[in-house]
Order: C-alpha cells, then structure tokens, then sequence
C-alpha cells in the first residue's frame, strides 16, 4: 500500500496577514502522480476487502471524467485487481484523457444511459451487473462507503493543531470521514460543489448523516462555525457551487487562475477552485476570527482538468476576460 506522509504547505498572502490568520494547504494531491487527493484514502480499505472476500475484480461507477474512476484504474492495476467502470453517458466519451488512460490501465469500461445510472444503488441493478460480470466488489461512486470513509478518517493524522479544517464536498465520504477525525475544539466545513437546498446537496447530507448513524462514526469536533443561512445542520456550506457540479463562471475561472500564479498550487475546476474561493471569501468577510489557524485539505483531481477544458472550450491560460461562463 502507499505510504502517507501529510505535506502542508503554508500560503502566504496579504488578506490573511491584514485578518491575523494562519492558512495552511495540506497537499493530498501530491501523494501519487494518478492515484491523488483523498482518492486513495477512500480506496485502500476497500481494496483491502476486495482481498479478503476473495475477489480479483473491483467494479465502480463514475461520469466521463471522473477522478474516482482514474485513481481506481491505476490502484487497481498497482494491486494486482482487474476493474470495471460502470460509465454514465455514451462509448464516445472514451475518447477523453480520463477514460481512455482508465482503459490503457486494464479498466474495462462498461457505458449504461443515465437513466440506467441513476439505479447505481439500488440492489436489483447491482445483481444484474453480478450476473454479467461475475464476482466483483462493488466499489460505490465516490468511494461513498463505511470503508471510503474510514480511510477519510486518517487523512488528518499527524498534520498538527489547527483551529478550523476545510474540505471540498461531493459524495461526503471525506467529509464524514474527517468528521470522525477532527480533535474536540476544532471545526470542520465543508464546500459543497453541488447545488443548493432541495437538490444534490440534500442527497450528500443525508449521505453523510446516513454514514455517522450506520457506522457509527462519532463527531468528535464542532461542525458549527457559522450563522445558519451560510451553514446547514451537516456543516457543508452550498453558497459556492457557481451553478451546480462541474459548472462554473467567469469570477470562478479568474480566481482559479490567479491562485495559481501566485501560490503555485494547482486546482481543479469542480471542486478545489470552489473550496479555496470558499475560503478565501469567508475570511474576507470576517467569517473565520482573527488569531485562528486553517488547514484546507486539497483533494486533488488535477487529472481532470484536462476533459473540463476540452469540454469547455477553456484556455488555462486565458485572459481575464476570456472565460466561457
């Protein structure tokens, strides 16, 4: 397995100065070139199981540029697993950098309509994809499961004290995870990339919540930090989505790119631009107290920027005006 050792990375900026507050990056996108960000916190102890209930073959599910999908295929091919990727969309999507490395890498790639996609959870689809692809570990989408998890649970170890811990938020299993982690005085918010109340963001609440009761995981920190129209009961803030999963505008696309330049860290489009704007906006407006400590936790999927830009018509390098909203 790979081994973890936490790189935290310190920015320095002008608005943390004037605030008074210390803002820190812990780099999971450094850990493996592929196989980045909280991706492989959510995959070992599933591969693990994989193992012990004798199972050769991981089957998962993501859309055509998913990072869950990439780090599965190249985990699996470092661990000796065959893999299956349920895809949602069209064969044609095979073409993209995503899919077609997740194929060079052994990932058989199975393409179902969305309709068919949206069954990924319900118990007589799982058969029948048992029934075809014989005995395979399911893997969720996300890695959303105890095991993604309780892997999520050791992300934090060994990084420090820090006040407040910030992470992107899709699925929730990273969030939950960190959850069952943070000490007891320290607040954990998560930046959901989804869109608002009534929507996919529900779902990821109740995901998280779903998870906390099932296993048990114990919230030993505080997930309160804020007033409650920026706050929702689960500690995932929706007021940073730029118009729902994988969209974006102009305003995201300028930030992306001029934290880029000045701090050198690279960030995906649809879910580390919206975190660190997160973070940055709130401490601008006074949200966070002066004196604290922050560690934003970077969950990697640089791999994808490369599809959201095809996808796009995006120039990285663009001009500030020349952002496809």
């Amino acid at each position: 397995m790979l081994e973890y050792k936490p790189i935290i990375q310190r920015i320095i900026s002008d608005l943390f100065s004037e605030k008074k507050i210390e803002v820190c990056v812990l780099r999971l996108d450094l850990i493996h070139p592929q196989i980045s960000g909280n991706k492989w916190f959510k995959l070992k102890y599933n591969l693990e199981e994989a193992k012990k209930q004798g199972s050769d073959t991981i089957l998962t599910f993501g859309g055509a540029f998913s990072n869950h999908i990439h780090a599965t295929a190249t985990a699996c091919r470092m661990f000796g697993f065959k893999s299956i990727g349920v895809i949602a969309g069209e064969p044609d999507y095979e073409e993209n950098p995503t899919l077609s490395e997740a194929s060079a890498m052994g990932m058989y790639l199975h393409f179902v309509t969305r309709n068919d996609y949206r069954r990924k959870t319900e118990q007589v689809f799982l058969d029948e994809l048992s029934v075809k692809f014989g005995n395979v570990y399911f893997v969720p989408e996300g890695g959303n499961n105890y095991l993604g998890s309780l892997g999520s649970s050791e992300i934090l170890n060994g990084i420090g004290d820090y006040d407040y811990v910030f992470c992107s938020c899709g699925t929730g299993a990273t969030f939950s995870g960190l959850a069952a982690s943070i000490k007891e005085r320290q607040h954990l918010i998560g930046i959901s990339a989804l869109k608002g109340e009534g929507s996919l963001v529900t779902e990821t609440q109740e995901r998280v919540n779903l998870i906390r009761r099932k296993y048990d995981l114990k919230i030993h920190g505080n997930t309160e930090l804020l007033n409650a129209e920026f706050l929702n009961k689960s500690g995932i803030i929706n007021q940073y989505h730029f118009g729902g999963f994988a969209r974006h505008t102009n305003e995201l696309l300028d930030f992306k790119m001029n934290f880029e330049e000045q701090h050198h860290i690279p960030l995906d489009y649809v879910y580390e631009s919206k975190l660190f704007y997160a973070v940055n906006d709130l401490i601008a407006n006074k949200k966070i107290p002066s004196n604290s400590k922050v560690i934003v936790v970077h969950g990697g999927g640089i791999q994808g920027n490369r599809g959201y830009e095809n996808r796009y018509a995006l120039n990285p390098k663009r001009n500030v005006n020349d952002a496809q909203g």
